[in-house]
């Protein structure tokens, strides 16, 4: 357990979309563009020609994997379109953002209607700099809502979603008066931020907020300030913003030795506890909340795909399949690829469920409410079907 969060505090900075367990980039200035950009025209007789960025040739393993699963994924949502051709042009980035930018201003000149990537916020920050130039919007796999804006959406699952679905669950579950625990680094304090507003957003208040240095020594120091916190203010509830590479185990083990557990103050995290699969059996988590996709779709889309390519899709490759999925909707739809139809209210479905892409360059992502029972992962409450339900 130790040896996994010293570990985490020696991991590259990278934000890498649909995973909150990454640590997060410096954020970049987003192209300033008020609303987007309408796009280029889109001839609905012929196919549309979407870019995609992957980090291959970083020289880096877990890039080069990546990059692969990304593609593979793009190519399965072409397959389901039905009636809608995709030219599909894949670019390679390098991991970095002097090529990332290079690539995609290639890629306008060489036709494409809209980009799917970068993954890193660096990198997508900078495609979008050279998209912009050209009038073509960027739909990249980061979740780093700091590049978000202009003609840069962000595809990923980002903390502020997250919260407001979290905190207006546990409002209408009574849980009004929270301690936030929270590292910080820019990760930590992002998603502080996050729940500051969602919480004030639901109604309800952070009665404490118990910041600590993203060490082991730190979550030491911070677990009896946390646990003076709940029980000097009453608290009900105790958000977490650590993950599952990082903190999380060592809060799970030693906030319960302390006497706070979600039978009394319920824990409630900004990430993702079911992943890796070892931590449901962590005694601590028991009980506690946290928000993902909705199991049965996301089940469907790693099966499709495990039996298409014969191995388990990457975290984030859905983020491909979602890009494909909406561009190939707006095409049925005789639409375009500006700012316009990218917003459109009603959203589109993905491997997770329902989302939809909003004008500051963010996203809202339909997802469930869940909770860890005898290691198990329960649902409680489903994740909605459309916006304007639970959750939204």
């Amino acid at each position: 357990m130790f040896a996994l969060l010293k570990a985490a505090c020696k991991a590259p900075k990278r934000l890498i979309a649909g995973l909150a367990a990454a640590a997060a980039v410096a954020a970049c200035a987003p192209v300033n563009l008020a609303g987007g950009l309408s796009g280029p025209a889109v001839d609905p007789g012929q196919p549309v020609q979407v870019a995609l960025l992957v980090p291959k040739g970083s020289g880096a393993a877990g890039d080069a994997v990546l990059a692969r699963s990304l593609e593979n994924a793009a190519r399965l949502a072409m397959n389901d379109l039905g009636g809608v051709e995709i030219d599909l042009r894949v670019y390679d980035t390098q991991g970095n953002a002097a090529t990332a930018q290079r690539v995609a201003n290639q890629a306008v000149v060489e036709g494409a209607k809209i980009i799917l990537g970068p993954v890193y916020a660096g990198n997508a920050n900078a495609a979008g700099l050279a998209a912009a130039q050209g009038g073509v919007n960027v739909l990249s796999f980061s979740n780093n809502a700091s590049i978000a804006g202009g003609n840069v959406w962000v595809l990923g699952h980002t903390f502020e979603n997250t919260a407001d679905r979290l905190a207006s669950y546990a409002a209408r579950q009574g849980k009004n008066r929270a301690v936030i625990a929270y590292s910080t680094d820019v990760q930590g304090q992002t998603a502080a931020n996050a729940l500051r507003s969602a919480v004030k957003g639901a109604g309800g208040q952070i009665v404490a907020e118990v910041p600590h240095e993203f060490s082991q020594q730190g979550v030491v120091n911070a677990v009896p300030k946390i646990k003076a916190a709940v029980d000097s203010a009453g608290a009900d509830a105790l958000y977490l913003t650590a993950n599952t590479a990082g903190a999380l185990p060592l809060f799970s083990q030693m906030l319960p030795e302390q006497g706070v557990t979600s039978a009394t103050t319920q824990f409630i995290g900004l990430t993702r506890w079911d992943i890796p699969a070892q931590t449901l059996a962590l005694p601590g988590v028991q009980g506690g909340w946290f928000a993902l996709p909705d199991p049965n779709r996301t089940a469907q889309f790693n099966a499709r795909y495990g039996s298409a390519y014969g191995s388990a899709p990457h975290p984030i490759a859905s983020l491909a399949y979602d890009g494909i999925a909406a561009v190939g909707a707006l095409a049925k739809q005789g639409r375009g690829l500006g700012a316009r139809d990218l917003t459109q209210g009603a959203g589109f479905q993905g491997t997770g469920g329902v989302f939809r892409l909003l004008p500051n360059g963010s996203n809202e992502r339909g997802l469930a409410v869940a909770t860890i029972a005898n290691q198990r992962v329960q649902v409680i409450d489903p994740a909605p079907r459309g916006f304007g339900g639970a959750g939204f």
